[in-house]
This record gives structure tokens, C-alpha cells and sequence, in this order.
């Protein structure tokens, strides 16, 4: 089906590349049907989730494993029952600001996409971890 995303223009979106969010993203919960989507040339690093319900809504997404080497949450307990059972995919909302060094990401909810049951959630996690952390703090030496 055909979908308008602010960053991509029109896009053809599969059944199996749709995401229903059973815990929305905080604040915006009214929109619960998005898909990931990647831009090869940027990398598999960074994604965009993008509402298929509101053109204009689109959230960065990058990896935790790039972003953040040390990052390894304790998902809250309820999230197979909120998601569904099977691996997840773990992502982190990014802030990009104009100055790219003053961008940051959100380690203390993280996006979790079951991609079995076509489910995903933000949560909140336990646990000391920043809303606002710096994305370039450990990846200076990479960008």
C-alpha cells in the first residue's frame, strides 16, 4: 500500500513491514501504526519510524550498539505479554539538532519492535539511564 512519509515522499509499505504499537510512543497516543524504514545510504545504523497515520510524524532511530557500546537494559517485566514472545529489536529515539553535535538520544525509553508478532512498544526502563544523553559522547572518534 502506498503511504506519503515527510522524509521519503511516497513509499510502497508491505503488510509485514508494519508495526503496531501496543504501548505508544509517549505522547503521541493516538498514532499506533508505523514502519521502520532505512535509507542505504545512511547505514542500517540510523532508521526512521515513520506514523502511517500522520505523514509528518517521523522519529530518527538510531542503534544502540553504535550509539551507546555499554547500553544493555533489563526490558520491564510484562513486555512478552505486551509484545509477544521471540527476539526484539531494540532502538534509540534520536534528537537531531541543527548543530549535529548538540544532538541526543533517549536511553531511558527505548522503541522494542518483536518483529515476529509485528509488535513493538516504547517502555521506560529501571534504572539510571539519561532522557537527553549526547549522541556523540562515546562515537567522536567514528563520526
Amino acid at each position: 500500500m502506498l503511504y506519503q512519509t515527510r522524509d521519503f515522499g511516497e513509499i510502497d509499505i508491505v503488510q509485514e513491514q508494519i508495526i503496531h504499537f501496543a504501548q505508544p510512543v509517549f505522547g503521541f497516543d493516538q498514532y499506533a501504526q508505523y514502519a521502520v524504514l532505512h535509507d542505504p545510504d545512511v547505514g542500517m545504523e540510523v532508521s526512521w519510524l515513520q506514523s502511517l497515520e500522520e505523514p509528518d510524524l517521523c522519529f530518527v532511530l538510531v542503534s544502540p550498539d553504535v550509539a551507546a557500546a555499554s547500553y544493555s537494559p533489563q526490558f520491564p517485566e510484562g513486555l512478552s505479554e505486551m509484545i509477544g514472545e521471540g527476539d526484539y529489536e531494540c532502538w534509540l529515539i534520536a534528537v537531531i539538532q541543527e548543530d549535529f553535535t548538540k544532538s541526543t538520544i533517549n536511553m531511558k525509553s527505548p522503541i522494542i519492535i518483536n518483529w515476529k508478532s509485528g509488535t513493538g512498544a516504547q517502555v521506560i526502563l529501571e534504572g539510571d539511564y539519561p532522557v537527553r544523553r549526547p549522541l556523540m559522547e562515546e562515537a567522536q572518534g567514528v563520526c
